[in-house]
Order: structure tokens, then sequence, then C-alpha cells
């Protein structure tokens, strides 16, 4: 028997989306990217979403402005994809280990003992789709204000530790009836080719900060940071009269453009009524056959004030 690893969903909302994105002659990053971050914010309820060519390259762009620079330590789990190390490392700081609970999530008392004066961030996973104690993040970065020491502006806006969540893999779960993308300061969804979500390669930053940030003129410094720093997108330049633009920031080139964006479009349409409780009865079906196994340890999918997303249906088999 051969099953595929991991096959997209591509329906006919998806081709209907990436032909009129290919029929229309735009391809890079345009009206489809825009359509993309209103369905995330629909499903998520976050202030604003920018969407990006990668989850690796977001998590940099947010580590970078918020001003992580050599020196600085950001916490992350031990039991995690490399992408959430390598993007610390990328921004120049060092990835400080903890240990993981039994459910594969970060132990925030081991984030506790982990925490110094050097602690700029916190970078949460959300391993299989199932969300983190966020009530204890948060309060883990309120209670360690008094040891923060803010190095720029931004940093001493927000006056303590942020939490970023690497939520790569749950897009669509819940905790304390609240949906991803709004549980930290910052959310960061994959929308890899494996992932539940996709536009082959991609990412969506939600962007969920406290005043006295304001999301929306945010989102626009994060956009233009996302194209070499430059003010206007090449969509935008196309408009009459349109053609001048300034490059204000080093920037990175991590842009998504609307033929993948067009993927996720389609996709979105049915992913809170068809996708995801389609992989709900496939794991309840899995949940059948081996919840007689004693050697099967059945992974978390909802309690009492979380739903998982169900990014990966896995089991993990007990030694003897």
């Amino acid at each position: 028997m051969k099953i595929p690893f991991s096959p997209p969903l591509i329906n006919k909302y998806v081709k209907e989306e990436v032909n009129d994105s290919l029929d229309s002659g735009w391809i890079t990053t345009g009206p489809k990217v825009k359509t993309l971050e209103g369905q995330i914010k629909d499903l998520t309820g976050s202030p604003e979403v920018l969407c990006v060519n990668s989850w690796t390259s977001g998590a940099i762009l947010i580590l970078k402005w918020f001003g992580i620079e050599p020196g600085d330590e950001v916490i992350i789990p031990a039991y995690t994809y490399s992408a959430t190390a390598l993007a610390v490392i990328h921004a120049g700081a060092t990835p400080v280990f903890v240990d993981i609970n039994e459910d594969f999530n970060i132990s925030t008392k081991e984030i506790e003992k982990a925490i110094t004066k050097k602690t700029k961030a916190i970078i949460p996973v959300d391993i299989a789709g199932w969300p983190c104690n966020y009530t204890e993040l948060n309060s883990i970065a309120e209670a360690h204000k008094k040891i923060f020491i803010p190095n720029g502006e931004v940093q001493e806006k927000l006056g303590r530790i942020i939490i970023i969540s690497d939520a790569a893999h749950s897009i669509g779960a819940t905790y304390n009836n609240l949906n991803t993308g709004v549980l930290a300061d910052i959310t960061i969804f994959s929308l890899h080719a494996v992932k539940n979500v996709t536009t082959a390669e991609g990412g969506a930053i939600c962007l969920n900060l406290p005043s006295p940030f304001n999301n929306e003129e945010l989102y626009s410094v994060l956009r233009c940071y996302s194209l070499n720093g430059q003010t206007k997108d090449a969509f935008t330049k196309t408009k009459a009269g349109a053609w001048r633009y300034d490059i204000i920031y080093p920037g990175l080139k991590i842009n998504m453009p609307d033929v993948l964006a067009a993927i996720g479009v389609g996709q979105m349409k049915t992913y809170s009524k068809g996708t995801l409780p389609k992989r709900i009865a496939i794991f309840e079906d899995y949940n059948k056959h081996f919840e007689s196994k004693n050697w099967a340890i059945i992974p978390p999918y909802k309690s009492s004030n979380k739903q998982s997303s169900l990014s990966y249906l896995r089991f993990k088999n007990k030694r003897h």
C-alpha cells in the first residue's frame, strides 16, 4: 500500500485562483496577497497580517525589527524544527534551549530557570498544532519586566520580553476560546507545502502588539522591510503617477508573490468548514484504532481550554 506524504490540497478553488493570477499577468506581490492576508485576519481575529515567503524569514524579520543583536538571548524549546533556532542565529542572537513537557510543548517552569538579563524574546512552538500555555507565557514576560534591559526604541516601547509564537503548525487551533494569531505579541504561521494551508512556500505574520503600538502602522513598516526597505511594491508602482519610490530601511527581500498567494486563497475558502473537520475525522479514526494498543501514546487533540489544528497525525511508541 502506497501512502503519499502530505499531498497538497489542489481543488477547483485553488485552480481558479491560480489561473486568475496567471491570466491577470500579475504574479508577484499584489491583490492576491492582500486577499490572503484578509482571510487570515478573518480566521484568527488578528489586528494585522503580513504574508512573507517563509516562516523562517518572517521570524528573522521580527527579531531584527525588535532590535535583537549579538549578545542577546532568545529562549526556544529543545524539541522543534531547526528553523526556530536558525532564525535566532541569523538575527545575531544566541538560542537558549529549554526542555519540554509531556505534550511536547515548551515547559514554562524551564523557561523561568533560563531567563537572564540578556533574554530579549521567548519563542514557544505549538507542536503538531497543539497550543502552548499562553496564559503562563504572557505572565512570565510581565513578571520579568524589572530585569529586562531594553536596547533601542522598540524594546523600550514594549518594556519587556517579547513573546513570538512559532505557530507554524497551528493555524485554526484555539486556546481559551481564542484563535492562534492573537495569543502572543507576534504569531507566525508557516504556509509550507506540508502545512494545513499552503502557498507552496510562505509564511504569515500576525501582529497583536499591545498599546502604545499601532499594529496597522507596524504592518506598513514591516511590509516595507520585507521589500528591501522599498516604500512601494511593484503593483502599487503600476498605478498612474505612482512610479516614484524611496528606499528607507536596510530591508530584506522576503515578500510573497501573488501566484503563490493564490494557492492559499483557494485553500482558505474551504479550510474552516472542509479541511479542518476532515482532519479531525481522520484523527478520530486513528484514535479508535490505536487507543487499545498499550504501546501507543495518543497525542493531545482537545482539552477544556485547547483544541489542536491537527497539523500532524502522529504517534510515539513507548520503549520497554
